[in-house]
């Protein structure tokens, strides 16, 4: 019997190996304390590389971790020391995608920050329990955008009128 392909993290970082949005699928980090150095270690180790291209590959803690860096956002995508690292890279070259299509082309710190929520929802769609649940960005992203409200309409929505959407529903929340 074939073994299924598992993912034992997927984590965006920012370029000083900070926290944007991370998800664990494996209990060899146990601590938030351990999540969060197994995170400072595999950023000082990829900081000095060039993986803007394509992805790059390494081993570290016996780990498979598969990188590539956007702007400010460093997306890694970390497996077992005998899982595919081709699996691995397509797995993070859909996440990549996804934000990119999910972040209309704009992917840095600070717009990322801003769509949280979509990037979370992307991470969901990528993997559950470690198993790869889907990898062609333009599913997920469709899936993404069919659960907030009309797929068209997030497609369509410019920055200003979604400033203008927020605005009336926090103004809303507020006077209830």
């Amino acid at each position: 019997m074939e073994m299924i392909p598992l993912v034992k993290n997927i984590l965006l970082l920012d370029s000083d190996g900070k926290r944007v949005a991370v998800k664990y699928f494996s209990e060899d980090w146990p601590t938030n304390q351990a999540k969060l150095a197994f995170e400072k270690s595999v950023s000082s180790k990829t900081k000095k590389t060039n993986a803007r291209t394509e992805a790059e590959v390494t081993m570290f803690d016996n780990y498979i971790v598969v990188y590539k860096f956007v702007q400010d956002l460093h997306f890694y995508v970390t497996g077992g020391d005998n899982e595919n690292e081709l699996i691995l890279a397509v797995v993070l070259q859909g996440f990549v995608d996804a934000v990119a299509l999910l972040l209309r082309n704009n992917v840095d710190k600070t717009t990322a920050l801003e769509n949280l929520d979509l990037i979370l929802l992307c991470l969901d769609e990528l993997a559950d329990g470690g198993n790869v649940l889907e990898v062609d960005p333009n599913v997920i992203a469709g899936k993404i955008a069919s659960n907030g409200s009309d797929a068209s309409a997030f497609n369509e929505q410019s920055i200003a009128q979604a400033l203008a959407t927020a605005r009336e529903h926090f103004t809303r929340s507020i006077l209830k």
